[in-house]
Protein backbone atom coordinates (compact mmCIF):
# COMPACT_ATOMS: atom_id res chain seq x y z
CA UNK A 1 0.00 0.00 0.00
CA UNK A 2 1.22 3.59 -0.86
CA UNK A 3 3.22 5.19 2.50
CA UNK A 4 1.05 8.18 2.71
CA UNK A 5 -2.12 6.40 2.24
CA UNK A 6 -1.17 3.87 5.40
CA UNK A 7 -0.60 7.23 7.70
CA UNK A 8 -3.12 8.85 6.68
CA UNK A 9 -5.18 5.32 7.36
CA UNK A 10 -3.80 5.14 10.58
CA UNK A 11 -4.48 9.00 11.80
CA UNK A 12 -8.38 8.50 10.31
CA UNK A 13 -8.98 5.03 12.41
CA UNK A 14 -7.00 6.12 15.52
CA UNK A 15 -9.72 9.15 15.59
CA UNK A 16 -12.31 6.58 14.43
CA UNK A 17 -11.88 4.53 17.32
CA UNK A 18 -10.28 7.09 19.80
CA UNK A 19 -7.52 4.20 20.09
CA UNK A 20 -3.94 3.36 18.51
CA UNK A 21 -4.48 -0.36 19.50
CA UNK A 22 -7.82 -0.70 18.27
CA UNK A 23 -6.84 1.25 15.26
CA UNK A 24 -3.27 -1.39 15.00
CA UNK A 25 -6.03 -3.97 14.99
CA UNK A 26 -8.59 -2.50 12.29
CA UNK A 27 -5.32 -2.08 10.12
CA UNK A 28 -3.65 -5.32 11.08
CA UNK A 29 -0.38 -3.69 12.13
CA UNK A 30 1.30 -3.46 15.54
CA UNK A 31 0.40 -0.16 18.20
CA UNK A 32 3.72 1.04 17.99
CA UNK A 33 3.81 1.33 14.15
CA UNK A 34 0.21 3.09 14.08
CA UNK A 35 1.47 6.00 16.30
CA UNK A 36 4.63 5.92 14.36
CA UNK A 37 2.91 6.78 11.18
CA UNK A 38 0.90 9.48 13.01
CA UNK A 39 3.96 10.95 14.33
CA UNK A 40 5.32 10.55 11.34
CA UNK A 41 2.53 12.25 9.39
CA UNK A 42 2.63 15.55 12.16
CA UNK A 43 6.43 15.44 11.06
CA UNK A 44 5.27 15.80 7.22
CA UNK A 45 2.44 18.32 7.69
CA UNK A 46 4.30 20.13 10.68
CA UNK A 47 1.25 20.29 12.59
CA UNK A 48 0.13 18.65 16.13
CA UNK A 49 -3.07 16.17 14.99
CA UNK A 50 -4.31 15.10 18.02
CA UNK A 51 -3.06 14.66 21.92
CA UNK A 52 -2.57 11.30 23.70
CA UNK A 53 -4.32 11.47 27.46
CA UNK A 54 -5.32 9.26 30.06
CA UNK A 55 -8.91 9.16 28.09
CA UNK A 56 -7.71 7.93 24.78
CA UNK A 57 -7.22 9.90 21.96
CA UNK A 58 -8.00 14.01 21.76
CA UNK A 59 -8.17 15.99 18.01
CA UNK A 60 -6.07 19.09 18.26
CA UNK A 61 -7.61 22.16 16.56
CA UNK A 62 -5.20 21.67 13.41
CA UNK A 63 -6.19 17.77 13.74
CA UNK A 64 -10.28 18.49 13.73
CA UNK A 65 -9.58 20.78 10.61
CA UNK A 66 -8.08 18.34 8.84
CA UNK A 67 -9.50 15.09 9.74
CA UNK A 68 -12.21 15.47 7.28
CA UNK A 69 -10.27 15.76 4.50
CA UNK A 70 -7.89 12.78 5.79
CA UNK A 71 -11.60 10.82 5.87
CA UNK A 72 -12.69 11.61 2.62
CA UNK A 73 -9.01 10.88 0.99
CA UNK A 74 -9.47 6.85 2.77
CA UNK A 75 -12.88 6.84 1.46
CA UNK A 76 -11.79 7.74 -2.35
CA UNK A 77 -8.70 5.21 -1.66
CA UNK A 78 -11.58 2.91 -0.75
CA UNK A 79 -13.75 3.91 -4.13
CA UNK A 80 -10.02 3.13 -5.96
CA UNK A 81 -9.23 -0.02 -4.46
CA UNK A 82 -13.10 -1.48 -5.46
CA UNK A 83 -13.12 -0.62 -9.12
CA UNK A 84 -9.73 -1.89 -9.10
CA UNK A 85 -11.17 -5.29 -7.94
CA UNK A 86 -14.13 -5.30 -10.55
CA UNK A 87 -11.52 -5.08 -13.53
CA UNK A 88 -9.77 -7.68 -11.84
CA UNK A 89 -12.90 -9.48 -11.47
CA UNK A 90 -12.55 -11.17 -7.96
CA UNK A 91 -9.57 -12.46 -7.96
CA UNK A 92 -9.34 -10.01 -5.20
CA UNK A 93 -11.23 -8.24 -3.08
CA UNK A 94 -11.99 -7.12 0.49
CA UNK A 95 -15.34 -7.06 1.91
CA UNK A 96 -16.06 -4.65 5.24
CA UNK A 97 -19.09 -6.08 7.33
CA UNK A 98 -20.42 -4.51 10.48
CA UNK A 99 -22.50 -6.95 12.49
CA UNK A 100 -23.96 -8.11 16.06
CA UNK A 101 -22.97 -11.24 18.05
CA UNK A 102 -26.01 -13.83 16.76
CA UNK A 103 -25.36 -12.97 13.26
CA UNK A 104 -21.34 -13.34 13.40
CA UNK A 105 -21.98 -16.64 15.26
CA UNK A 106 -24.70 -18.73 14.11
CA UNK A 107 -25.51 -17.46 10.47
CA UNK A 108 -22.41 -15.09 8.99
CA UNK A 109 -20.26 -17.96 9.11
CA UNK A 110 -22.47 -19.98 6.56
CA UNK A 111 -22.40 -17.37 3.94
CA UNK A 112 -19.01 -16.07 4.26
CA UNK A 113 -17.63 -20.37 3.39
CA UNK A 114 -19.94 -20.63 0.51
CA UNK A 115 -18.64 -17.30 -0.87
CA UNK A 116 -15.03 -18.23 -0.05
CA UNK A 117 -15.32 -21.35 -1.96
CA UNK A 118 -16.40 -19.30 -5.22
CA UNK A 119 -14.38 -16.47 -4.05
CA UNK A 120 -10.87 -17.46 -2.57
CA UNK A 121 -8.75 -14.41 -3.24
CA UNK A 122 -11.83 -12.51 -1.54
CA UNK A 123 -10.89 -11.65 2.72
CA UNK A 124 -12.67 -9.94 4.95
CA UNK A 125 -13.02 -7.12 8.08
CA UNK A 126 -15.86 -8.02 10.57
CA UNK A 127 -16.91 -5.16 12.63
CA UNK A 128 -19.16 -5.97 16.03
CA UNK A 129 -20.95 -3.61 17.69
CA UNK A 130 -24.71 -2.38 18.78
CA UNK A 131 -26.91 -1.25 16.61
CA UNK A 132 -26.29 2.50 16.80
CA UNK A 133 -22.52 1.90 16.18
CA UNK A 134 -23.21 -0.52 13.40
CA UNK A 135 -25.63 2.22 11.53
CA UNK A 136 -22.59 4.66 12.39
CA UNK A 137 -20.06 2.77 10.56
CA UNK A 138 -22.49 2.63 7.62
CA UNK A 139 -23.01 6.16 7.24
CA UNK A 140 -19.20 6.97 7.41
CA UNK A 141 -18.54 4.49 4.80
CA UNK A 142 -16.67 2.20 7.71
CA UNK A 143 -17.97 -0.58 6.54
CA UNK A 144 -19.46 -1.59 3.40
CA UNK A 145 -22.83 -2.76 4.45
CA UNK A 146 -23.79 -3.94 8.12
CA UNK A 147 -26.87 -6.12 9.59
CA UNK A 148 -29.41 -4.12 11.63
CA UNK A 149 -33.08 -4.56 12.83
CA UNK A 150 -35.58 -3.51 10.51
CA UNK A 151 -37.09 -0.25 11.70
CA UNK A 152 -39.03 2.61 10.75
CA UNK A 153 -37.23 6.12 9.73
CA UNK A 154 -33.73 3.75 8.69
CA UNK A 155 -32.85 5.89 6.02
CA UNK A 156 -30.37 3.45 4.57
CA UNK A 157 -30.55 1.03 1.29
CA UNK A 158 -32.10 -2.22 3.23
CA UNK A 159 -33.02 -5.83 1.77
CA UNK A 160 -34.60 -7.97 4.31
CA UNK A 161 -32.87 -11.16 5.86
CA UNK A 162 -34.73 -12.77 8.10
CA UNK A 163 -37.62 -12.59 10.75
CA UNK A 164 -35.86 -13.62 14.49
CA UNK A 165 -38.14 -14.47 17.14
CA UNK A 166 -38.01 -13.35 20.71
CA UNK A 167 -38.00 -15.82 23.20
CA UNK A 168 -38.14 -16.01 27.13
CA UNK A 169 -34.93 -17.03 28.75
CA UNK A 170 -35.38 -19.07 32.41
CA UNK A 171 -33.67 -20.99 35.06
CA UNK A 172 -34.19 -24.71 34.30
CA UNK A 173 -35.95 -25.07 37.77
CA UNK A 174 -38.05 -22.44 37.59
CA UNK A 175 -41.73 -23.33 37.88
CA UNK A 176 -43.09 -22.71 34.99
CA UNK A 177 -40.22 -24.33 32.71
CA UNK A 178 -42.61 -26.82 31.70
CA UNK A 179 -45.30 -24.88 30.11
CA UNK A 180 -45.77 -23.97 26.35
CA UNK A 181 -45.05 -20.09 26.52
CA UNK A 182 -44.45 -17.53 29.17
CA UNK A 183 -46.44 -15.14 30.31
CA UNK A 184 -44.99 -11.66 29.36
CA UNK A 185 -46.49 -9.81 32.69
CA UNK A 186 -44.23 -12.36 34.82
CA UNK A 187 -41.15 -10.13 33.60
CA UNK A 188 -42.57 -7.64 35.79
CA UNK A 189 -42.61 -9.93 39.26
CA UNK A 190 -39.35 -11.65 38.96
CA UNK A 191 -35.47 -9.75 38.32
CA UNK A 192 -35.36 -9.01 34.99
CA UNK A 193 -31.74 -9.17 32.96
CA UNK A 194 -32.17 -6.42 29.87
CA UNK A 195 -29.92 -6.83 26.63
CA UNK A 196 -29.89 -3.27 25.55
CA UNK A 197 -27.49 -0.53 25.11
CA UNK A 198 -26.77 2.57 22.75
CA UNK A 199 -30.78 3.58 22.25
CA UNK A 200 -33.65 1.58 23.02
CA UNK A 201 -34.31 -1.42 21.28
CA UNK A 202 -36.69 -4.31 20.24
CA UNK A 203 -37.19 -6.01 24.03
CA UNK A 204 -38.20 -2.71 25.66
CA UNK A 205 -40.89 -1.86 22.81
CA UNK A 206 -42.26 -5.22 23.42
CA UNK A 207 -42.52 -4.44 27.02
CA UNK A 208 -44.06 -0.48 25.84
CA UNK A 209 -46.95 -1.44 23.43
CA UNK A 210 -48.53 -4.60 25.94
CA UNK A 211 -48.13 -2.34 29.24
CA UNK A 212 -45.46 -4.21 31.11
CA UNK A 213 -42.75 -2.73 33.28
CA UNK A 214 -40.01 -5.56 33.52
CA UNK A 215 -38.02 -5.04 36.75
CA UNK A 216 -35.00 -4.57 35.46
CA UNK A 217 -31.94 -5.52 37.80
CA UNK A 218 -29.13 -5.61 35.00
CA UNK A 219 -28.73 -3.86 31.71
CA UNK A 220 -26.20 -5.20 29.03
CA UNK A 221 -25.68 -6.01 25.49
CA UNK A 222 -23.82 -9.39 26.37
CA UNK A 223 -25.91 -12.15 24.97
CA UNK A 224 -23.37 -14.78 26.67
CA UNK A 225 -23.31 -12.84 30.64
CA UNK A 226 -27.39 -13.05 30.37
CA UNK A 227 -27.59 -16.60 29.69
CA UNK A 228 -25.04 -17.42 32.42
CA UNK A 229 -26.80 -14.89 34.92
CA UNK A 230 -30.15 -16.71 33.97
CA UNK A 231 -27.92 -20.33 35.04
CA UNK A 232 -27.06 -19.23 38.08
CA UNK A 233 -30.70 -17.72 39.04
CA UNK A 234 -30.00 -14.30 39.38
CA UNK A 235 -33.48 -13.57 37.11
CA UNK A 236 -35.19 -13.68 33.81
CA UNK A 237 -34.98 -12.95 30.81
CA UNK A 238 -36.21 -12.40 26.43
CA UNK A 239 -33.05 -12.70 23.92
CA UNK A 240 -33.65 -13.31 20.24
CA UNK A 241 -33.43 -17.25 19.16
CA UNK A 242 -30.99 -16.76 17.33
CA UNK A 243 -28.85 -16.12 19.88
CA UNK A 244 -30.08 -19.08 21.86
CA UNK A 245 -29.08 -21.84 19.30
CA UNK A 246 -26.26 -24.21 20.47
CA UNK A 247 -26.33 -22.09 23.46
CA UNK A 248 -23.74 -23.78 26.28
CA UNK A 249 -25.86 -23.03 28.99
CA UNK A 250 -28.29 -24.90 31.22
CA UNK A 251 -31.75 -22.81 30.71
CA UNK A 252 -34.94 -23.13 29.19
CA UNK A 253 -36.36 -21.06 26.31
CA UNK A 254 -39.69 -20.57 25.82
CA UNK A 255 -42.23 -18.41 23.14
CA UNK A 256 -44.09 -15.33 24.90
CA UNK A 257 -47.35 -15.73 25.21
CA UNK A 258 -47.67 -12.47 23.57
CA UNK A 259 -45.47 -13.25 20.30
CA UNK A 260 -42.82 -10.67 19.46
CA UNK A 261 -40.07 -10.94 16.68
CA UNK A 262 -37.05 -8.38 14.97
CA UNK A 263 -36.92 -8.52 11.87
CA UNK A 264 -33.58 -7.85 10.51
CA UNK A 265 -31.81 -6.34 7.37
CA UNK A 266 -28.59 -6.00 5.68
CA UNK A 267 -28.03 -2.02 4.93
CA UNK A 268 -25.67 0.42 2.93
CA UNK A 269 -25.84 3.67 2.22
CA UNK A 270 -26.27 2.68 -1.57
CA UNK A 271 -26.15 -0.23 -3.83
CA UNK A 272 -24.49 2.00 -6.46
CA UNK A 273 -21.40 2.86 -4.44
CA UNK A 274 -21.07 -0.71 -3.19
CA UNK A 275 -18.06 -2.65 -4.88
CA UNK A 276 -18.40 -5.89 -7.28
CA UNK A 277 -17.17 -8.03 -4.35
CA UNK A 278 -19.91 -6.73 -1.64
CA UNK A 279 -22.69 -6.98 -4.41
CA UNK A 280 -21.63 -10.27 -5.57
CA UNK A 281 -21.53 -11.38 -1.76
CA UNK A 282 -25.18 -9.80 -0.87
CA UNK A 283 -26.27 -11.98 -3.69
CA UNK A 284 -25.67 -15.55 -1.52
CA UNK A 285 -27.86 -14.15 1.15
CA UNK A 286 -30.77 -16.26 -0.57
CA UNK A 287 -28.34 -19.13 -0.59
CA UNK A 288 -28.51 -19.30 3.42
CA UNK A 289 -31.69 -20.44 5.08
CA UNK A 290 -32.27 -19.41 8.85
CA UNK A 291 -32.51 -22.63 10.05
Amino acid sequence: METNILKYMAFVESVRHGSFTKAAETLGCSQSGVSRMVADLEHDWNVKLMERGRNGIELTPEGRDLFGYASDLCGSYDSLRSRVEEINGLDIGHIRIGTFSSIATHWLPRLIRMFKNDHPGVDYEILMGDYSEIEAWIRDGRVDFGFLPMRDGLDLDTRFVMRDRLMAVIPVDHPMADREEFPLEEFSREPFMLLEKGGRAEISEVFERNGVTPQVSLTTWDDYAIMSMVENGLGISILPELILRRAPYRIVTLPLDVPAHRDICVAMRSRDRMSNASMRFLGYLDKVDDA
